[in-house]
């Protein structure tokens, strides 16, 4: 029987210890771990875990995301496949794990909650409680994904209750995401048996949440960066806490991942054992892992930092096996199929003009979604529009330019809004990645900008998208127009070559694809936009 050796700082995380040990694996387990007088200064500690996240937002497929994500010492995450579920239902489930399973990683898939997030916009699949019962209890999925129709659970939505139900039936935590949520109807919302929350962006809305019991994941992704925030819960609450990434696009997932998150912590003051609990230890609590803590007759789930301080990883261990070295991933490539659904056709000008009438008003001014940079939420402004020939037309002067959600379920006219904040004095941004429903979104200065930007992603059947003057950049996604196929590391180069395209528009914005991709999302308050219309986010209702 083949025996591997690593020598190091063993890094006792429960029992806040470190000390030099030689650690004995077997058959991708951990036999033993004997203390030592000396042995290499490297540390050797239980693998991160990201404790939310979509993998669908990072443009790869999941045996490619794996591949990047163990140079940085990820060895699973708990994710959420509502992105692909609401393009193509069970099926997108169904590839996910499939396509995870064909590498060494721990994908720990939840049964999507909300296919559609709501009924105030056009998804391509529909999942109720039945379907959700039946996915639960496959022994492929760990828990019920983040319960985002918060208004259901207030309000006991048959349908919602019964998905709920469904997973505590069998052991199964259900997530949470409730921004904004606090007080009674917060403690009313956990009280249904909801156990975590992502989405806190103040420190007082996250210690509300736990004063109810709930457990805070700590979220820097992408887009949405709510760090700088809630670090200090980690070491004020270190049983309760967990960190995520939620959405992370290719680019990031190339510089770092939970890794990022620890390093900052500790050079925060935070305790680094409280900081290694909640990256290692508590995802593995909460959701019942099978990854163990990296202690003898624990599965070999282990990584070796540099240090504690910058948690360089040198080497990953999943079951045993080195998965990176190095910052060189060693997983090998895997040849992914496709699945898609995507039925739109290309549009013409002229559906992209914004007439007066067709937009709501009031005392001659016009609501505006206003993005925020790093964060999910928007704010609602009302300014005066700009008008030609009785058409509302963009406003570079004061950043007010079109946002369009066209429909790529089935033919169905652009519905037209306005947006500040994306700054762009000149093109247009395109993408099919948009959250919740994935229909395809853009915004830009001019309507023939917009119209190439948009059939550019039409023409690939899904992908993202910019264009300035003659020129443009597209990057295919034919995986339900959410992912590719093509290898990880060509993925993240061509998305910082079309980043950097975007952000050369005049954009102040640090992700704007990203950004982009939350305007449909009608679940995050305050005015988003749905292929059916402008939204409010608070009333719930259409402008």
């Amino acid at each position: 029987m083949q025996t591997t050796t690593i020598h190091g700082q063993y890094v006792d995380i429960l029992n806040k210890r470190i000390y030099a040990a030689e650690i004995s694996i077997q058959e991708g387990m951990i036999v033993s771990i004997t203390e030592c007088a000396i042995a290499p200064n490297q540390f050797i500690l239980p693998g991160f875990i990201d404790s939310h996240v979509h993998i669908e937002s990072s443009m790869l497929v999941p045996s490619s995301f794996a591949r990047l994500a163990v140079v940085h010492g990820t060895i699973g995450t708990i994710s959420d496949p509502h992105e692909i579920a609401n393009v193509c239902g069970l099926e997108g489930v169904q590839y996910m794990i499939d396509n995870g399973k064909k590498v060494q990683f721990h994908f720990f898939f939840g049964a999507p909650s909300c296919v559609p997030a709501t009924a105030f916009e056009t998804a391509g699949a529909n999942i109720d409680s039945v379907a959700t019962a039946k996915l639960l209890a496959s022994p492929d999925i760990y828990y019920l994904s983040e319960m985002m129709n918060f208004p259901g659970v207030l309000h006991q939505d048959t349908e919602v209750m019964q998905k709920i139900k469904a997973a505590h039936a069998i052991g199964k935590p259900v997530d949470g995401h409730a921004p904004g949520l606090m007080g009674e109807q917060a403690k009313q919302y956990i009280e249904a048996g909801i156990s975590t929350d992502h989405e806190c962006f103040t420190m007082e809305e996250a210690v509300d949440k736990l004063s109810f019991g709930m457990h805070i994941l700590i979220r820097e992704g992408s887009a949405a960066k709510n760090f700088e925030a809630l670090y200090e819960l980690i070491d004020d609450h270190p049983k309760k806490i967990m960190l995520c990434s939620d959405d992370k696009h290719p680019d990031s997932l190339l510089e770092g991942h939970i890794n990022q998150l620890c390093a900052r912590a500790v050079a925060k003051g935070i305790n680094v054992f409280n900081v290694l609990r909640a990256a290692c230890i508590n995802p593995v609590l909460h959701y019942q892992l099978p990854t163990g803590f990296a202690r003898v007759y624990d599965p070999a789930n282990l990584i070796l930092v540099e240090d504690l301080t910058n948690f360089k990883v040198l080497e990953t261990y999943i079951d045993g096996q080195l998965v990176a070295k190095s910052g060189h991933s060693l997983i090998e490539p895997v040849q992914a199929t496709s699945i898609n659904q995507f039925n739109a056709h290309p549009i013409e000008i002229h559906e992209l003009q914004l007439p007066v009438t067709a937009y709501p008003s009031k005392d001659g001014l016009v609501p505006v979604i206003h993005a925020i940079d790093g964060q999910l939420i928007t704010n609602l402004v009302w300014t005066k529009p700009s008008i030609i020939d009785n058409k509302i037309v963009a406003d570079t002067e004061k950043d007010i330019l079109k946002v369009v959600v066209y429909n790529r379920y089935h033919a169905a006219t652009p519905k037209i809004g306005l947006i500040q904040s994306f700054g762009f004095k000149t093109g247009a941004i395109a993408s099919t990645v948009a959250h919740d429903s994935h229909n395809i979104i853009a915004v830009g200065v001019d309507d023939e900008s917009i119209l190439k930007a948009i059939n550019l992603v039409v023409q690939d059947k899904g992908g993202i998208s910019c264009v300035q003057n003659d020129a443009s950049k597209v990057i295919g996604l034919p995986v339900a127009g959410l992912m590719s196929t093509a290898d990880p590391y060509q993925v993240a180069n061509d998305y910082i070559e079309i980043d950097k395209m975007a952000k050369s528009l005049g954009t102040p914005l640090g992700s704007p694809f990203m950004t982009l991709s939350f305007m449909a999302l009608l679940v995050i308050p305050h005015l988003k936009m749905s292929d059916l219309g402008l939204f409010d986010g608070d009333q719930f209702k259409f402008y």
